[in-house]
């Protein structure tokens, strides 16, 4: 039997260990870091990051929320901002030695969301 894409990622450990990790690079990353220093909770965000990662790769926990087009409505992301975003969460999944067949799940998950994240 095949693990689930929650089980490859590291279970609720390694997801959190993600998105910390991802967190981390946003804040340090000049094109995204202007949308992310100002967050006022922080904690928030990462809690429905682990959620959302958690939820969305098979895993138990059920994310609680806006769906991607209403928390990103008004932003006016850029396909630059996109795919920073994307070169952050890969070094992430890169720091956890993840083999290519799991990023390239999570890659395809991130590409099936661009067109309610970009320019919305």
């Amino acid at each position: 039997m095949t693990a689930s894409l929650y089980q490859r990622l590291g279970d609720a450990q390694g997801i959190s260990k993600i998105v910390d990790n991802i967190v981390a690079a946003h804040l340090r990353n000049p094109l995204v870091n202007p949308r992310f220093k100002h967050v006022k909770d922080l904690d928030h965000l990462e809690e429905m990051a682990r959620q959302f990662f958690s939820s969305g790769s098979g895993g138990p926990e059920t994310y609680s929320g806006k769906d991607m087009r209403t928390a990103h409505t008004g932003m006016n992301i850029s396909e630059q901002e996109y795919l920073a975003v994307m070169d952050d969460i890969i070094d992430a999944l890169d720091k956890q030695k993840l083999d290519q067949a799991t990023k390239n799940d999570v890659i395809a998950i991130l590409h099936s969301l661009i067109g309610d994240i970009i320019r919305v």
